[in-house]
Formats: structure tokens, C-alpha cells, sequence
């Protein structure tokens, strides 16, 4: 097989053949978790959509930072530029 990834990460022939085995051996279905409807939440009450505009060089800076830190969309690296901006925890 080629090369796989998963999150980033490389992920094995082996480790693959293991989630298998594990999928075919049955799942106990009342010890996942319960199904959630809608987008996670993204703080402790109810969230607005605004819209920004952005040239491609701050996309670029934006997106740049966020990878250095780790962070994986553009959503999330616009909330922690304004949280920090804002002085929000």
C-alpha cells in the first residue's frame, strides 16, 4: 500500500489492519459516545456568524501563524487572533 495519513500523521499498514480487525470484531454500540446534531460549540453560549475580509497577503500571514501553532482552520485562528486582541481567555 502507499502512504497513509491521518490528522497529519503517518499512519502504518499495520495500525490500519488493526482498526480493521477491530471494526469486523463489533463494536459495543452503548459505549460510543451519543451522536450530537449541528457543529460543536465554540464557547459557553450561543455563537454568531460575521464575515471578513481578508487580502491574500494576511490569509497568508494568518495561515502561517496558525500552522506554527498548531491550529487547523481558519475559524479557530481568527477566534484566537481576536481573543487575544480582545484580552478574552
Amino acid at each position: 500500500m502507499g502512504d497513509h495519513v491521518l490528522r497529519g500523521r503517518a499512519v502504518s499498514d499495520e495500525q490500519i489492519q488493526a482498526w480493521a480487525d477491530e471494526a469486523e470484531a463489533g463494536y459495543d454500540l452503548s459505549k460510543l459516545p451519543a451522536p450530537r446534531r449541528g457543529r460543536p460549540p465554540v464557547g459557553s453560549g450561543p455563537t454568531s456568524v460575521l464575515t471578513v475580509r481578508l487580502d491574500a497577503e494576511t490569509i497568508a500571514a494568518l495561515t502561517a501563524r496558525a500552522k506554527a501553532e498548531g491550529i487547523t482552520t481558519r475559524s479557530e485562528a481568527i477566534r484566537a487572533a481576536v481573543r487575544e486582541w480582545a484580552h478574552v481567555a
